[in-house]
């Protein structure tokens, strides 16, 4: 049964939806940040990013850079940038990318399905992340960027939601620069809030898609916040956060691919030659290899691109994770050919989104004189059923793409209770 509610979002004004939306904190550097600062006043960046308003040379994870964030933010509400709903509501958030949409309704999930499991992760987190988020929302008293999650929508939450978009208008609706469209209703009849909140706890299981950090952070600061105050009912604000739930069934994952910086001391001959042990090798010449089913992927190399194929009796016997191809090229070839034995901290291993163009990742290749992986993308089916194993995923698994926007919805943790 999950728990999910309507909340009073802090928001932006509709003439300044665009220019507030920001693409997440950890997808934008320091450098790119400060660029979209000085052309944009209004961008999230600068409360998601704000060491980009403080000197060059002012530490990632310096408490002045906290204090700015809940400094601009404060201000942008004070200007009329952002302005909070009178009552609590529910969101419908839209995304169009290259012709195919995602719709997912925004509200609060609670920290203690987090907890107990109904909210369920797939990836390990690193702590310094953790600390740096937990220390931003604290600090800004808010959850600033929405955490992604899916599930599978009924019949009648799914009606409910794309009649409500039939039947009003959007109050945002805007082209981002990177051409993906974002749309926003706002659900704030109590009737459809009454269903929407009756259908979510018929539902035993919601899947983080993407957001772990910011989720175990949102959490963590919950945890805190109840500490503080001892005397908590478990309505209060802190006790949720901020969450945009998709239909399982509508969400895209591309590759995350791979570019290894050398070939760990070995001839392209001797490389290649340790690889047929466990995959079925084809030259491709003329053009990049994109994979186009489970077990294969495409590989970059000197100059020629090939298509690898897993031998079945490599895998056949794993488990869920163990089946993954990111599993099966760190296990076959990552560690035991080119020494990358632990891929969340080698410097010679670069993770790259499926965004990106197979030409990029030839460019990285040459430069160094290393080889390409074109992954085929993990499915959201192996992602929830690992996810209800209780088991994780190998690091950088998983590229989602549209990203959804920080700024248009932010979640205000008061100490009193919510509405």
């Amino acid at each position: 049964m999950a728990i999910f509610q309507a909340f009073r979002a802090l928001r932006p004004v509709p003439e300044k939806a665009e220019k507030v939306a920001a693409l997440p904190y950890d997808v934008v550097s320091r450098d790119e940040a400060r660029l979209i600062g000085e052309k944009n006043p209004d961008s999230f960046l600068h409360v998601d990013r704000a060491e980009m308003d403080l000197p060059a040379d002012t530490g990632l994870y310096d408490s002045v850079v906290y204090e700015k964030a809940r400094e601009n933010l404060q201000m942008m509400e004070k200007k009329g940038v952002l302005i909070q709903d009178e009552k609590p509501c529910y969101y419908i958030y839209e995304l169009t990318r290259k012709g195919k949409s995602q719709t997912g309704i925004v509200g609060c999930s609670s920290i203690d399905d987090y907890i107990n499991g109904t909210v369920k992760k797939h990836e390990l987190t690193r702590e310094d992340k953790e600390l740096d988020r937990i220390r931003h929302v604290d600090a800004c008293d808010a959850n600033t960027g929405p955490i992604f999650l899916a599930c599978r929508y009924s019949g009648k939450l799914m009606g409910l939601m794309m009649n409500w978009k039939k039947e009003h208008a959007p109050v945002y609706d805007f082209l981002a620069d990177d051409q993906v469209g974002h749309r926003v209703w706002v659900i704030d009849s109590m009737e459809e809030m009454k269903d929407i909140a009756e259908e979510f706890r018929k539902i035993p299981s919601l899947y983080i898609a993407d957001g772990h950090h910011r989720a175990a952070s949102a959490v963590k600061v919950g945890l805190k916040r109840r500490k503080e105050h001892p005397g908590y009912t478990g309505k209060e604000e802190f006790n949720y956060f901020l969450s945009v739930v998709f239909p399982f069934d509508q969400l895209t994952i591309l590759a995350y691919n791979r570019v290894v910086k050398d070939l760990n001391g070995l001839s392209e001959k001797a490389f290649l030659a340790g690889l047929k042990f466990n995959y079925e090798l084809m030259l491709m010449p003329g053009f990049p290899c994109k994979p186009v089913e489970k077990h294969c992927m495409g590989m970059y190399l000197g100059g020629e691109w090939y298509h690898l194929k897993a031998w079945e009796d490599i895998y056949r016997k794993k488990d869920i994770v163990g089946q993954l191809d990111v599993s099966i090229l760190q296990e076959k070839v990552l560690s035991p050919v080119l020494g990358i034995q632990d891929p969340r901290t080698d410097k010679r291993i670069r993770f790259v989104g499926g965004s990106h163009k197979l030409s990029e990742l030839q460019a990285m290749a040459d430069e160094t004189g290393g080889v390409a992986f074109a992954m085929f993308p993990t499915s959201m089916e192996d992602l929830m059923q690992i996810a209800d194993e209780e088991k994780l995923m190998p690091p950088k698994s998983t590229w989602f793409e549209p990203k959804l926007r920080s700024g248009l919805f932010i979640h205000k943790l008061e100490t009193g209770e919510s509405p």
